[in-house]
């Protein structure tokens, strides 16, 4: 057992605990602010990477303050909504230190649906608490669990044979962590999480928002169109968020905004075959019945792609248009890891001895056809080999640069057992070779690129040049992931997919491989008849297009909703064109917010326009109603004040130099509590881990405006509209 001695559960301890920043970095290094790396601000980021120190973001804490909130509010059961990559296992972390420090909770159940995510939360734990608590994996320690604080196991071995309920006694986790909730809650799941008493929290990457509120008789009892509606609102009532709101929420919209995600470039890429197979008419063949000799003709369209409608050419032609146009590996410049995503398990296999074919004519002699790897649910040592992937050791690792710790294998050809949860943020290029028509496939398939990363971790003298390296290594650091994009998915999902209709249930196995090898996402079970296309393809268009800041239509649309809502209702569309803006505000505020229906409340709205400040009503009607014709980003507005307050105050300094320090100043001084607090507190060392803004930036600053900028927006800005 840890080191903290058992004391008597009590909310209100767990309500007060100060949890800041640093509250993960305490266990790892209870004394680590003492330290001359961490006092001396020119060494502090190089002890901060030695010591693999961990250090909470704003919204990774505002999660945190958001579930003590909810606890003095009298509730036990929360619900994160936090975008891939945005830390959700470091959260859980520091919620597991917060209940088990307090007394609040003895044991610890950590729930994943997958073998890989229960190493991946395993290490996380270790390396984040093993000071504090003992972490382990049921199956490893069956005879000594309870020894551990920290117990992490997947559901489905609980599941089997009820055995969950022989092992277990209800009480013993005080606290059952589900990590990607929509899932591993779901069917007979459910029991294993109801089972035990006490604290219920649920992580999940897939937002509610594309989820229309079709009343349920809108589709029959049976119809799986509404038994997954139902699945997924459950997900909301089971953490106490029958609302639609969770505990608290951050999106990759905002992940983007605070420069923490990254957006794809989505290469859309169609050849002659998938163009027919998109168009309406589809793909046609004729034919002649070889019986009664009558002409007959069939047409496939893009769900039938490997499942009635096959094409070698067009499959190679997908694997060498991929190879052509995928990110390059920064340091060692070869292709950057990727992730393929098939229809089936037999295309899977098709497409990774593809892949292999033209790697080894691009690359001779280098990859002996361990370039790409088929990792699914019928290949031994899948669930490793995506571990493996992860680590960069599938299959060795530095094939180009012996000191690169990269995997030699580049691309992983899978149907599903990637899609959710899966943590590798060295990924630099997504494959969907597949159509994909569930909205929450394809925000999980999108989530794997979303992380940045730092390559020159994996490398070791990383100051050191050779010449088997690129010379310019200042693009070492991931800002781009390129998506591609075979099947017209994010077209479909930006103009084509109907929102208002109550979404199509996967098949069985959803997000994974299902006994027949095929992906659950690929729509119902086509009618028979299969056709093999032999002629050729070729390559009719390509493009790429930056994700901007707004995000896609699927990560915006819900305030759409609310533009439809406000402009047909006659009241607020006469009012508005009254200016009678007293009167409108109060009818939104009584009639359209927070009303259980569609539950549309500012935050929710402010997250789905991807706007980084807080908005209020009239703000957002003036846009919805166009009488401006876009909001302005807390960046734009800043900049506003900032010239302002040179006019006003009449400032004469070097433009060259000090002029952007002073405006980087103002700007992070107004729009971040923690700057604020270290500025007024005049311990400018702590700017050395801020993100925002820094030492050396500081002391670009001439002395006066050091304290005049301070006094300036205190005295003129208002400084709720920063607020994010």
């Amino acid at each position: 057992m840890g080191r903290y001695r058992q004391i008597a559960p009590n909310p209100q301890r767990l309500v007060d605990e100060r949890v800041g920043n640093d509250y993960i970095a305490l266990t790892q290094y209870a004394n680590y602010a003492a330290q001359a790396g961490w006092r001396n601000a020119a060494e502090r980021s190089g002890f901060i990477r030695e010591r693999g120190l961990r250090f909470l973001r704003d919204y990774q804490l505002r999660a945190v303050h958001a579930l003590q909130r909810a606890v003095q509010a009298g509730n036990d059961r929360f619900l994160f909504e936090m975008a891939t990559g945005a830390g959700k296992t470091l959260v859980a972390a520091a919620v597991i230190k917060l209940f088990l420090r307090t007394g609040n909770a003895r044991r610890v159940l950590f729930l994943v649906d997958r073998l890989e995510l229960e190493n991946q939360a395993d290490k996380v734990f270790r390396d984040l608490l093993a000071n504090d608590f003992t972490a382990v994996i049921y199956k490893e320690r069956r005879d000594d669990w309870r020894r551990a604080e920290i117990v992490v196991t997947t559901v489905q071995s609980l599941l089997f044979n009820n055995k969950y309920r022989d092992l277990f006694s209800p009480t013993d986790f005080d606290l059952v962590i589900s990590d990607e909730a929509h899932r591993s809650i779901s069917g007979n799941a459910r029991a294993v999480f109801d089972y035990f008493v006490g604290y219920k929290l649920g992580l999940t990457a897939t937002p509610r928002d594309y989820l229309r509120g079709a009343p349920a008789a809108a589709a029959a009892a049976d119809d799986p169109r509404e038994k997954e509606r139902r699945l997924l609102l459950d997900t909301y009532r089971t953490f106490g968020c029958a609302s639609g709101e969770p505990t608290f929420r951050y999106s990759l919209v905002d992940g983007v905004k605070d420069g923490v995600l990254i957006n794809p470039i989505v290469v859309d890429a169609r050849t002659d075959t998938t163009t027919q197979l998109l168009s309406q008419q589809g793909f046609r063949v004729t034919f002649t019945d070889q019986e009664t000799g009558d002409e007959g003709e069939e047409s496939y369209a893009r769900r039938d792609f490997e499942n009635r409608f096959f094409s070698a050419d067009t499959n190679r032609l997908f694997c060498r248009v991929f190879l052509e146009n995928a990110l390059l590996d920064p340091v060692s410049g070869e292709i950057g890891k990727s992730v393929v995503f098939a229809v089936s398990q037999s295309h899977a296999a098709r497409l990774t001895n593809i892949l292999n074919e033209i790697a080894d004519l691009m690359y001779p002699g280098k990859y002996q056809s361990d370039f790409a790897v088929q990792v699914t649910s019928q290949i031994p040592e899948a669930q490793r080999d995506s571990i493996r992937f992860a680590n960069n050791n599938l299959l060795g690792a530095g094939n180009f640069l012996p000191e690169y710790r990269t995997s030699k294998a580049r691309v992983c050809v899978t149907v599903g057992m990637m899609t959710t949860g899966y943590d590798c943020p060295d990924l630099l290029n997504l494959g969907l070779f597949r159509p994909v028509f569930s909205p929450t496939d394809f925000i999980q398939i999108k989530g794997r690129g979303t992380r940045r990363h730092n390559f020159l971790e994996l490398l070791r003298n990383a100051g050191r040049q050779d010449e088997s390296r690129p010379a310019d290594l200042g693009t070492a650091e991931k800002t781009a992931f390129k998506l591609f994009d075979f099947f017209a998915n994010c077209e479909y999902f930006e103009t084509e997919f109907n929102y208002d209709e109550i979404l199509a249930l996967p098949r069985q196995g959803s997000g994974g491989d299902n006994g027949n090898g095929n992906d659950g996402g690929s729509g119902p079970h086509p009618p028979p008849g299969v056709y093999i296309h032999r002629g050729a393809d070729a390559l009719a268009s390509i493009s790429e297009r930056q994700i901007g800041y707004q995000g896609m239509r699927i990560d915006r649309m819900f305030f759409d909703r609310f533009a439809d809502t406000v402009r047909n209702d006659a009241f607020i569309a006469r009012a508005v064109d009254d200016g009678q803006w007293d009167s409108v505000i109060d009818y939104v505020n009584r009639e359209v917010l927070n009303r259980p229906e569609d539950y549309y409340t500012l935050e929710k709205l402010r997250r789905a326009v991807a706007v980084d400040r807080r908005l209020d009503i009239k703000e957002i009607l003036s846009l919805v109603f166009e009488l401006i014709p876009r909001f302005k980003s807390k960046d734009e507005l800043l900049d506003e004040e900032f010239a302002k307050f040179v006019a006003d105050r009449r400032v004469e300094v070097d433009a060259a130099t000090s002029l952007p320090a002073m405006r980087a100043f103002f700007k992070s001084y107004a729009a971040s509590n923690r700057m604020r607090d270290i500025i007024d507190r005049r311990e400018f060392t702590d700017l050395a881990t801020n993100p925002e803004f820094n030492l050396e930036q500081l002391r670009q600053v001439p002395e006066r405006y050091r304290i005049a900028i301070p006094e300036y927006i205190k005295d003129y800005i208002s400084l709720n509209q920063f607020t994010a």
